[in-house]
């Protein structure tokens, strides 16, 4: 209890400094998304940062060198995801480590009952139960310009970084209030179902297809939809659009016009 109440502390003296200018620069050109929001919001995501760049630790890997545009566009598009929402900033999380483009990492897949397949797969990001987040910093800053294609790898790696903070990453993160899992079960797990039907038949989704390999990624794509193309989740998934509006306790469809 002591040490919540020295860190909350600690955290409010981290908000009331000044925002720098340098860094208001990097959030207004690199991450249109903010453009978007009102003046009470900027100041709320630019406290969110400054707790989130004086806590988290950043790598440079692959020959990065890393930057202030590098933390502070990470650090502003991950904070979109805390604002209005009494939660911790990233508690699992402790290092965030980024190379100059898209990697390879070892990947192992079950393609049939024991049966396993190993290789090297092409990433964009990923996202670690405890611990750490790692990005392409390509893709992050075409992410954090674009919030109108539906893909943002920030948006998506931190979506799993919330969904974990329960202890496991099945596409339920902890809701604000008990009685909402039994409604986020049934409409997530509907949409999740559906579009593993749809992928599985060859049908064009509105959710990008990577959805349907398990319940973590249908989340984490549909947290990127949301906040990219929310007039067209709404329009189309509107159960989906709610609970996800009632989770993030934002309307994106009613900003991005």
């Amino acid at each position: 209890m002591a040490l919540h109440w020295l860190r909350e502390r600690r955290r409010e003296r981290t908000r009331r400094h000044e925002f720098p200018a340098a860094w208001r620069e990097i959030v207004e050109r690199n991450v249109s998304f903010t453009r978007y929001l009102s003046p009470a919001d900027q100041r709320e995501l630019e406290g969110d940062v400054q707790v989130f760049l004086s806590e988290k630790h950043f790598d440079a890997a692959g020959g990065l060198k890393m930057t202030d545009e590098i933390r502070v566009t990470i650090a502003a598009q991950a904070c979109i995801l805390l604002l209005h929402r009494k939660t911790d900033c990233y508690p699992g999380l402790y290092s965030i480590i980024v190379y100059p483009h898209a990697y390879v990492a070892p990947q192992t897949v079950q393609v049939a009952r024991g049966i396993i397949t190993e290789g090297m797969q092409p990433r964009l990001g990923e996202s670690w139960t405890r611990g750490a987040v790692v990005l392409s910093w390509d893709d992050v800053r075409s992410g954090a310009m674009d919030i109108h294609n539906g893909h943002n790898v920030v948006f998506h790696e931190f979506a799993h970084q919330l969904d974990a903070q329960d202890g496991s990453m099945d596409g339920a993160p902890i809701l604000s209030d008990h009685s909402m899992y039994a409604t986020w079960a049934r409409v997530l797990g509907q949409e999740y179902e559906r579009l593993q039907h749809d992928t599985a038949l060859g049908r064009e989704t509105l959710l990008d297809q990577y959805g349907a390999t398990n319940p973590a990624e249908f989340f984490a794509v549909a947290t990127e939809f949301f906040f990219e193309k929310p007039q067209q989740l709404r329009e189309k998934l509107p159960q989906l659009y709610d609970e996800l509006r009632r989770y993030y306790k934002q309307d994106p469809a009613q900003i991005l016009m």
